[in-house]
């Protein structure tokens, strides 16, 4: 993460920071990374993933050395940061390219957020519902670990991809590769940290992941909420409005040191 967090800011993240566009759009990235993990075909998977990039049994996972499990964690999460922060520099370049459009494209992409969070509470069911995933598996250990994580970026749909189709549609709002791939930086915390925490102190990550898992309805419901609420404000023209807002009111903040 260290490294992508680097290459975001070589590609324009201090400008981003100091215009006050992303104060806004850097906590629902990181929330949606949050929802996409305790989605129900992501947290059931967790001790299976973990077990995968370490080389270690499930039932052996809660004695195993944490050292080796923070590494192979840490790998995988590297592995589909690189695919989805690429997303996000890709959409965000498309947003500069296209900026003479970008007021209808934001309309549209965000009239397709309201649809993919519906899809994300259950409502709408037929191929919203269906899941595409690449079967094919890399060697099992350490070293096949960032291409687990690839692989995972690659073909995990449908609970990952509503939440981080709303980032990727932040990131063409915002009109810049390097505001893109920050905000799917922010994206990847969500979703790696907790597979991280999980992995460093598994045997108490087992009793948190049984709450969620009893109560995934809600939490599928209130991320929808989330999509929904998100897509709601770019159709409408709030999002700019507040952006607008919270670029005018960074100009004029003078830090206390």
């Amino acid at each position: 993460m260290i490294g992508l967090i680097t290459l975001a800011a070589d590609t324009g993240v201090n400008e981003t920071v100091l215009t006050g566009a992303l104060l806004l759009a850097l906590p629902v990235a990181v929330l949606g990374g949050l929802v996409s993990f305790f989605s129900p075909c992501v947290l059931p998977l967790v001790p299976g993933y973990l077990s995968y990039v370490t080389g270690v049994s499930g039932t052996d996972l809660a004695e195993a050395r944490r050292g080796r499990m923070a590494l192979g964690a840490s790998l995988f999460v590297l592995g589909f940061s690189a695919v989805f922060v690429s997303y996000g520099t890709l959409f965000g370049n498309f947003g500069l390219t296209l900026d003479s459009y970008r007021e209808t494209i934001t309309k549209v992409l965000g009239a397709l957020t309201i649809l993919l969070g519906l899809a994300f509470m259950g409502v709408l069911g037929g191929f919203t519902q269906r899941e595409f995933r690449f079967h094919s598996r890399p060697a099992m250990g350490l070293a096949g670990a960032p291409l687990l994580g690839v692989l995972f970026g690659i073909g995990w749909t449908p609970c990952i991809g509503p939440t981080l189709a709303a980032v990727n549609t932040l990131a063409f709002n915002e009109a810049s590769a390097g505001r893109g791939a920050l905000l799917t930086v922010a994206y990847c915390v969500g979703l790696g940290l907790p597979f991280i925490l999980a992995a460093v102190a598994f045997r108490r990550a087992l009793g948190a992941f049984a709450w969620v898992k009893r109560h995934h309805v809600w939490v599928m419901r209130a991320g929808g909420l989330m999509l929904v609420a998100v897509g709601v404000l770019l159709v409408t023209g709030v999002w700019d409005r507040m952006i607008a807002d919270l670029q005018v009111w960074s100009s004029t903040f003078t830090p206390g040191i």
